[in-house]
């Protein structure tokens, strides 16, 4: 309960995860049919980049504040457009003040006929989340734990839509919980599109998360992993990952494009890498 969004806000792992989440949400709309996002780990939504807690870190300067205005190739540029959209909807001056969370890009990105959950667990966190989407009947915010959203809330009555887990990762066993709460929203709602991101802080447990979830008898996975420096000799976000449960068939093919424009961006050493696997299908 003592981690704060707002310390890490726009930061790499951030920019990795919306931009995943935005070409998501961009291939739901393909089909005219109504869908929902439900965001577990939510957050307040909107972030202030010259607060005390975003000044403290400054990390936003090495994720979106590298990414605005840097010229890209068109193939790339086009596919990171809805989310440096949803970004600069926020800062009309061109100038970075404010970053939006994930339930707020979603929110964005919906038809009139889609809808938005947003979960979040912190009294505070839940009120100020509440705020940003008062009088918004398209976007419907409830103060619970996000990990129960992935039993009573599954299917969605759209049977259509997308669950983004994005825990704080800050009590132990967190990758357990990620493996067990995935098995049983599967059970639940097989044909769903889940997202769930992960810190490569500890390799070994990264390592040992992959490997149960190629034991979790799920049928599609994609991993996606980016690093942008070289294993710290002190625990550190050296990277995040990103596993995707039945990706559409478009993911692999943008994310060959946008991985390698990102990390050229926002690598800060070398030897780093971006990686695309699948632990179960294609």
């Amino acid at each position: 309960m003592n981690y704060r969004h707002a310390y890490h806000a726009g930061n790499f792992a951030d920019v990795v995860k919306h931009v995943v989440l935005t070409r998501l949400v961009d291939y739901l709309k393909q089909k005219d049919k109504a869908f929902r996002v439900i965001d577990t780990h939510a957050g307040i939504g909107r972030y202030d980049l010259s607060s005390v807690e975003a000044q403290k870190t400054g990390e936003w300067q090495g994720g979106i504040g590298r990414l605005v205005g840097v010229q890209l190739d068109a193939r790339a540029a086009a596919l990171l457009a809805p989310y440096l959209e949803a970004v600069r909807a926020l800062n009309p001056n061109g100038e970075m003040k404010t970053y939006p969370g994930s339930p707020l890009i979603a929110r964005q990105l919906l038809r009139k006929q889609d809808r938005l959950t947003a979960l979040e667990l912190h009294p505070q966190d839940a009120a100020r989340l509440k705020a940003v989407f008062a009088g918004d009947i398209q976007a419907r915010v409830i103060e619970l734990d996000g990990w129960l959203a992935l039993g009573a809330h599954l299917p969605p009555k759209e049977k259509r839509g997308l669950v983004l887990v994005d825990p704080p990762f800050e009590e132990e066993g967190e990758f357990s919980r990620l493996v067990d709460g995935l098995a049983r929203a599967h059970r639940r709602w097989p044909g769903g599109l889940y997202a769930l991101w992960y810190p490569i802080k500890d390799r070994k447990a990264v390592a040992a998360f992959r490997a149960a979830l190629k034991e979790a008898d799920i049928p599609k996975l994609l991993d996606i992993g980016f690093e942008i420096r070289p294993p710290s000799g002190e625990p550190s976000l050296d990277g995040s990952g990103m596993v995707v449960v039945n990706p559409p068939f478009t993911l692999e093919s943008e994310l060959r494009i946008l991985l390698p424009a990102l990390h050229k961006v926002m690598a800060v050493a070398q030897p780093s890498r971006w990686t695309l696997d699948w632990l179960a299908g294609e």
